[in-house]
């Protein structure tokens, strides 16, 4: 089976992106840009020649080992490096979250997103509000949250901890219609949030795994 490169900003959601492709039976490569999620953040506020050079090296790599397509499980470092640019110069298949998006807005005219940093953040609002300039957004960056994840504190604990139903009531009192769950570290807590909040918990894995299989 030919593997699929899996880009992503940390060892821990590079291996939660492998598991995803094993458990829709595909075969991941595992290429994390940094070693934890502080270094991510500063990648991801480093050069715009940096970014590139950097990713473009990874996917030169992915590619010698016999990868033709790439799954970027990362939704701040799909922010802030131009895959689609990456994916015309090196002839791969590119799937990130902000594919997802840019078809998830038209759907609603509300949506809250939660995500690791400014810069996912920025780069979520910018793909939904090209795709639906009318939707109104709630957002929230948890890098602390990402950092918990990393550490393996318990789903249920992290929920309580966090104070993530919390947030959750404040976005459907709002009158945000669903959550955007916009860090892919994020579905580690899905289930244990679900049982708290009736918003709808949006994970874009799905859709990427649909658009990866595509031709």
């Amino acid at each position: 089976m030919e593997p699929i490169a899996v880009l992503a900003g940390t060892p821990v959601d590079t291996r939660m992106g492998v598991d995803v492709l094993s458990a829709a039976g595909l075969s991941g490569a595992s290429f994390p840009i940094s070693p934890d999620p502080r270094e991510q953040t500063a990648f991801q506020i480093s050069s715009p020649a940096e970014k590139r050079r950097t990713t473009l090296d990874i996917l030169d790599r992915a590619q010698a080992q016999g990868c033709r397509k790439a799954f970027v499980y990362c939704n701040s470092l799909s922010a802030s490096v131009d895959f689609d640019a990456l994916a015309r110069e090196t002839g791969m298949q590119i799937v990130t979250p902000l594919h997802v998006y840019r078809d998830l807005a038209p759907r609603y005219r509300s949506l809250a997103f939660i995500a690791a940093n400014a810069q996912g953040l920025a780069g979520i609002e910018r793909v939904l509000l090209d795709a639906n300039p009318a939707l109104d957004t709630l957002s929230a960056g948890a890098l602390p949250v990402v950092l918990a994840i990393e550490a393996g504190l318990p789903p249920d604990e992290l929920v309580e901890r966090h104070h993530l139903a919390e947030l959750c009531d404040w976005f459907a009192d709002c009158g945000m219609e669903a959550l955007v769950l916009g860090c892919t570290h994020f579905p580690y807590f899905k289930e244990a949030l679900a049982r708290r909040t009736s918003l709808p918990l949006i994970d874009p894995a799905a859709e990427m795994l649909e658009l990866l299989r595509a031709p």
